[in-house]
């Protein structure tokens, strides 16, 4: 027996001592059945002072099983002891009666030697976050449960988990590990084969707003009319002529209307027919009235009053190329084209839809044309460039397709080779990817997909994304994606630099040691499972053991995950041995 219940507060019972603390082991977080009539209630020691022990209630043991809470508190006379092993495991670690369905997480760090496992189901199933300061094992961990699940006899050999790895950590984890785990890489080395590579033509509106870095919701127009225009300009001329005849007269005819003078507008026609053209309506061109025949680069003579002498008549051929036979339509991925394409009828929307009167309107629109000329002429569009046309659906299957066609579970993108603000564009692309192909899918969460985000502050921030495209696709997946089978898992040292969204809508958390007063406020605000008794174990925590608490866990408990092996390339520099080398 522990001892006498003396105090009952809330849901706190105060123990008076009738062992003796100096001669027993270390009992502080250990579990306690305070034995209440035919009821078993558990509680945790919180802290032992002056010969008392505080206990904190967590639930009773009913029919064998632990369930969290307590409505009646117990009486004074209920006899209270440590609780037996049996009970513990019920508290602690719920294996299922299948063994596939279970992961071993861990080790308890209070119950020495006691193994942790929980239900994948019901971990996997929803959104989860890993948090953790720097040092403290975040990626230590998230390697040892992924190794963990392809260790085990029953691996699932379907799974898809898309990491994106902020520092090139997790190669050396998973890529000559030894077990079941088929493991794929990409990176953004330019100098390496394994190159991250989207095609253009599976890029939306959206995606190119985000890659031109767009401010305000009135340059999406532009975007969209640059990709209507491309979905036109790099087809065949066959399927299109008649569109493309059109396209082209209506800017023309806006260029003569614009009220330049004469040799503006010359100039600018020139110019217009010499990128843009058909074998119809072209610079050589030939224009038939009676009795004279000439191209059209003929027709631009100005008089010695400073005027166009053949207005009327280019005015009238440009108008007979006009046709409303048609409707201008996004790309939809059936064809391909590469972002030099997209530049070209960028330049071409441009002079279109009477943007060259409107000074504002130009200059909102010519700041994105000048960002996509800069991105085409840069290395960087080599990760927007792909060899031969693919669909949207043979795209994502060949993500996780190996050269041999086995299938690989663990897909990494190494984005350590490119700037903050392009590796969480690439990502957003990639979820939204995911996402629209989960969401479109006839048997709706049949393939589930999990996509980890290292150093997910990075990316899963407070951004303009909603006022301006009216949506965040980090936000959307935590809101939408479990109902398709599209789970995110935010691995991160800065929680409070998130999106608000994205963290109130994880279920389960493994919360690392935390100190910084401003991460540790926003989990205890954000977090409804989140108690002041956990956040005080947060600080204190070793690196490599966690908090472990949510949906899946009936109450926080304290874990001890082991090393993995391999381990990432996530060790600190070793500032002796460099300094020092070759030194005795």
């Amino acid at each position: 027996m522990l001892g006498n219940i003396v105090g009952i507060d809330e849901n706190i019972v105060f123990v008076k001592l009738a062992i003796d603390i100096y001669k027993t082991k270390n009992i502080l977080n250990h579990y306690v059945e305070i034995n209440d009539e035919n009821r078993v209630i558990i509680g945790e020691i919180l802290s032992i002072t002056d010969g008392k022990v505080k206990v904190q209630l967590l639930g009773s043991i009913v029919d064998n099983k632990f369930v969290a809470g307590v409505t009646n508190k117990p009486a004074f006379n209920s006899t209270v002891r440590l609780a037996k092993d049996e009970d513990v495991a019920l508290i602690i670690s719920m294996p299922s009666k299948s063994k596939k369905e279970n992961l071993y997480l861990g080790k308890s760090a209070v119950y020495e030697n006691f193994p942790v496992y929980i239900n994948i189901n019901r971990f996997f199933q929803e959104h989860f976050a890993i948090f953790g300061q720097t040092g403290s094992g975040k990626s230590c961990g998230v390697s040892r449960i992924i190794q963990n699940l392809f260790e085990q006899e029953n691996h699932p050999k379907h799974a898809k988990l898309f990491l994106f790895d902020a520092f090139g950590e997790y190669h050396s984890a998973f890529s000559n590990l030894d077990s079941n785990m088929e493991f794929k890489s990409y990176t953004t080395d330019l100098r390496k084969n394994n190159l991250l590579q989207i095609p253009a033509w599976l890029l939306t509106v959206d995606d190119v707003a985000l890659l031109l870095e767009v401010k305000s919701a009135s340059q999406l127009p532009i975007i969209e009319k640059a990709m209507k225009l491309v979905n036109v300009f790099t087809r065949d001329e066959k399927e299109v002529l008649e569109l493309k005849n059109d396209i082209i007269a209506r800017a023309l005819l806006d260029i003569l209307s614009s009220g330049k003078s004469p040799a503006q507008i010359r100039d600018q026609i020139f110019s217009v027919l010499s990128s843009y053209y058909t074998s119809q309506l072209n610079l050589n061109t030939l224009v038939v009235q009676p009795g004279y025949t000439r191209p059209i680069k003929n027709c631009f003579n100005i008089d010695n009053t400073g005027k166009l002498r053949e207005m009327e008549l280019i005015t009238n051929f440009f108008q007979s190329f006009l046709s409303n036979n048609y409707e201008l339509k996004l790309p939809d991925g059936t064809f391909p084209y590469t972002l030099e394409d997209l530049k070209n009828a960028f330049d071409f929307a441009l002079i279109s839809e009477g943007i060259l009167s409107s000074d504002k309107v130009y200059d909102e629109a010519n700041v994105l044309r000048v960002r996509l000329h800069t991105l085409v002429n840069s290395d960087a569009v080599r990760y927007f460039s792909y060899p031969k046309y693919i669909s949207k659906e043979e795209y994502i299957k060949k993500l996780s397709t190996l050269e041999n066609g086995k299938e690989a579970q663990v897909i990494n993108f190494n984005v350590n080779y490119i700037d903050d603000r392009l590796a969480k564009t690439i990502t957003k692309i990639y979820s939204r990817l995911l996402f629209d192909y989960a969401k479109n899918k006839e048997n709706r969460s049949s393939e589930p997909f999990h996509i980890i985000l290292e150093e997910a502050h990075r990316y899963v921030q407070n951004d303009q994304d909603i006022s301006i495209l009216g949506y965040n696709i980090f936000e959307r997946i935590t809101k939408e994606g479990r109902k398709y089978g599209i789970m995110l898992g935010l691995i991160t040292q800065r929680p409070s630099e998130m999106s608000d969204t994205a963290i109130s809508q994880c279920g389960n958390f493994l919360s690392f040691k935390m100190l910084h007063p401003k991460d540790v406020d926003y989990i205890m605000k954000m977090v409804s499972s989140v108690t002041p008794e956990i956040l005080e174990k947060l600080k204190l925590l070793q690196p490599g053991t966690c908090v472990a608490f949510g949906h899946i866990f009936q109450v926080p408990i304290i874990v001890k995950l082991d090393m993995p092996n391999p381990t990432p390339t996530s060790s600190s520099c070793d500032i002796v041995g460099s300094w020092f080398r070759g030194e005795e």
